[in-house]
């Protein structure tokens, strides 16, 4: 009887590391937004387009912002948040 072969596993692509001050400014710029109730564009880790809306709370006990968009509200991990920008009108 041949050997079995385990399946291989596959990885996830490692999340990019940040520094500190990157990470300090994301977190600024996002409560700048917040405060301002502005529209922001966010790019994510791990997806291929960016989410654009309003910032309309920023859960430290979760660590989750949660981005009002025109489909509802978008829950996405502060760590998984890659830039925060303007929207082109």
């Amino acid at each position: 009887m041949p050997p079995v072969e385990k399946p291989k596993k596959k990885y996830k692509d490692k999340r990019p590391t940040r520094d500190e001050a990157l990470l300090e400014e994301l977190g600024e710029r996002l409560v700048e937004a917040k405060e301002e109730e502005s529209e922001v564009v966010l790019t994510i880790w791990g997806l291929d387009e960016s989410i654009q809306g309003r910032i309309v709370v920023l859960d430290a006990r979760t660590r989750l912002v949660h981005v009002q968009t025109t489909d509802g509200i978008t829950k996405v991990p502060f760590m998984d948040i890659m830039k925060v920008d303007n929207p082109d009108y």
